[in-house]
C-alpha cells in the first residue's frame, strides 16, 4: 500500500506541473482588438468590447488600421499635406463624428440617427466611449503603414493617452501575448 501512495502523490506533483505549465503559456490577461473597417457601428462595437474587457480586469490593446483609422482623426487639426495626401484626407471621415454606417445609411442619415436612438435609449456615444476607455488604460497602436498609405499624419490625430504608432510586428507581439484576439 505504500507504493500506492507515493505513485498517487508522484501522479499529483506531475498534475500541478502540467496546469502550472498551462498557466504560465496561456498568456497574460488581456485582449488584442484589431479594428479594421471604418464604420460607426463597429467602431462603437470595438469600444464596448474594449471596455467591457477592462471590466474583467483584462488590459486592452486596440490595434487601428486602414479605414478604421479615419475614426481617430481630429477634425479641429489640418496638417499641412501634399496633393495625393490631402485627396484622401478629403474622401476619408474626419473623425468619429463622420463615420459611416456599415448598413441602412439611409440617404447618409443613417448615422445621425443611430446617435439619436442610442442617445434616447441611454446608451453612450462613441466619444464618450473613446473618453472612457482612455480612462480606463485601454492602449491604443494606429499601424504605420496605413497612415502612410492614406496620407495620414500624427499631427491630425486626437488626443488620447499613449496613442501609438506601430508597425503589424508590434500587434503580433501582442497577439502572441494575449489570452483573446478579436479582429473586427
Amino acid at each position: 500500500m505504500i507504493g500506492t501512495d507515493a505513485v498517487q502523490q508522484q501522479q499529483f506533483q506531475d498534475l500541478v506541473a502540467r496546469v502550472e505549465a498551462l498557466e504560465n503559456s496561456s498568456g497574460t490577461n488581456r485582449l488584442a482588438l484589431g479594428v479594421m473597417t471604418g464604420n460607426l457601428d463597429t467602431t462603437i462595437a470595438a469600444f464596448i468590447i474594449a471596455l467591457g474587457a477592462t471590466a474583467y480586469d483584462m488590459e486592452v490593446d486596440m490595434f487601428f488600421t486602414f479605414w478604421a483609422t479615419a475614426a481617430l482623426r481630429d477634425p479641429q487639426k489640418a496638417p499641412r499635406k501634399d496633393f495625393l495626401d490631402r485627396m484622401f484626407g478629403r474622401m476619408l471621415p474626419r473623425g468619429s463624428r463622420a463615420l459611416p454606417l456599415s448598413k441602412m445609411q439611409m440617404a447618409g442619415m443613417g448615422p445621425k440617427m443611430i446617435r439619436s436612438v442610442m442617445k434616447q435609449r441611454g446608451v453612450k456615444s462613441l466619444e464618450e466611449l473613446m473618453k472612457d476607455a482612455a480612462d480606463l488604460g485601454v492602449r491604443i497602436h494606429v499601424c504605420e503603414m496605413s497612415m502612410s498609405v492614406m496620407g495620414l499624419k500624427p499631427e491630425e490625430m486626437i488626443s488620447y493617452p499613449g496613442l501609438d504608432y506601430v508597425g503589424v510586428g508590434t500587434f503580433i507581439h501582442l497577439i502572441q501575448e494575449a489570452k483573446q484576439v478579436i479582429f473586427l
